[in-house]
């Protein structure tokens, strides 16, 4: 069994938007990378991601960017000197809504992996939740969060 999720949301906002909020930092660190993410998501770059409620700022490598359609990522799993692998989909709606699709895979096969997994999933089901309330009402969802 591989160890891989998937979560969604719709986002009341244009694709282009709502793949803004992903791709643009200074949007990003407005609800997900609390204290800041270093550069935009352009493919081929690295990037650090850094969060006020995780010491530490996270290497985030793009692999493939599709302008208002996707975005690959790699970052390091919490378990292991290896990474995991993150796609981002989104998919224009009519009435200029988007879904959003966030996939995540590559943990091992271990008590571990599943564990960092699932808190993966919670993670990126909050991110989601924060973008929304973000992009549609400009709130920052996150702050006092966890």
């Amino acid at each position: 069994m591989d160890l891989k999720f998937q979560v969604h949301a719709k986002i009341a906002k244009p694709v282009a938007e709502v793949f803004d909020a992903v791709y643009n930092p200074k949007k990003l660190s407005g609800y997900f990378t609390t204290n800041g993410a270093s550069g935009p998501l352009d493919e081929g770059k690295t990037v650090t991601w850094d969060f006020a409620d995780f010491p530490g700022a996270f290497p985030v490598h793009v692999r493939k960017v599709e302008y208002n359609r996707l975005i690959e990522l790699e970052w390091q799993a919490g378990d292991g000197d290896y990474n995991t692998q993150v796609r981002m989909e989104f998919e224009p709606l009519d009435g200029n809504a988007t879904l959003v699709r966030i996939s995540e895979s590559g943990w091992r096969k271990t008590p571990e992996g599943l564990k960092n997994s699932y808190g993966n999933c919670m993670g990126w089901s909050q991110m989601l939740l924060c973008m929304k309330v973000f992009v549609e009402q400009g709130t920052n969802l996150r702050a006092f969060l966890y």
